[in-house]
């Protein structure tokens, strides 16, 4: 293979990988979802061999697990661990947001109260797939602007865990109510100029939303200990 075909087929591959990461982080996936590579390739329109490689790279990164002879699959979380995973989201993205409200530019100021619309829209018109989008960009937007890679790079490894739960907000009907609050108040804040608004605002926004899918956790944790049974996903590969 020339040089010129290995570095197609490796920015494939990382092409390939980026985006079942996105899927993963976004809720594409549900927890306990089998990820057939024939099923995904078709999806994404590629061969089976690059999906295969990214699979294993995210069953690496502990976004996935290997099961025996059948691929890989989507994580379960107990309560426990989903408690650890929220208290860390908390401290984390509370230090990125706040030191991130101190250097947004106006035009990111702009481009968050758009987004913060647009979650508001999504959610009353039950648009799940748009309020997860919009909601991640927000973050993404207000986390980079702290201007550490490291504190981003660990708060995405946490959102890798996190994002295969976050679909089961919208099993409650409750939860869209009040899941676009804590970003309403964080715009108060970023008008105030008071970071530490901001901070509480965004740990404000993890712990709400964490109850609802706590909730749900138990719940099926009583009902089905030990076997926490296959669920049918909102969106399929």
């Amino acid at each position: 293979m020339s040089d010129d075909n290995t570095e197609a087929s490796t920015t494939q591959q990382d092409s390939i990988y980026r985006t079942l990461r996105q899927w993963v982080t976004v809720g594409r996936f549900l927890p306990g979802e089998r990820l057939k590579i024939r099923n995904v390739a078709a999806a994404m329109g590629v061969g089976q061999m690059p999906v295969r490689a990214a699979l294993q790279r995210l069953a690496a990164e502990g976004a996935l697990v290997n099961v025996p002879n059948a691929g890989v699959a989507v994580p379960r979380l107990s309560v426990p661990e989903f408690d650890d995973l929220l208290q860390m989201r908390m401290l984390l993205e509370g230090e990125a947001a706040e030191r991130g409200s101190l250097r947004l530019s106006a035009a990111q100021r702009a481009e968050l109260q758009t987004l913060c619309e647009r979650m508001d829209q999504a959610l009353a018109r039950q648009d799940a797939d748009d309020y997860l989008a919009a909601n991640e960009d927000f973050h993404v937007i207000l986390y980079r602007a702290a201007g550490s890679p490291l504190l981003f790079g660990l708060i995405d490894t946490l959102w890798l865990k996190a994002g295969p739960v976050s679909n089961r907000l919208f099993d409650t009907p409750a939860a869209a109510g009040v899941l676009n609050d804590a970003h309403e108040a964080l715009m108060k804040a970023l008008q105030a100029g008071d970071s530490a608004a901001v901070r509480r605002a965004v740990e404000q926004d993890i712990f709400v939303a964490g109850q609802f899918v706590r909730q749900m956790l138990k719940n099926e944790t009583v009902s089905s200990p030990g076997l926490p049974g296959s669920r049918a996903t909102r969106r399929t590969a």
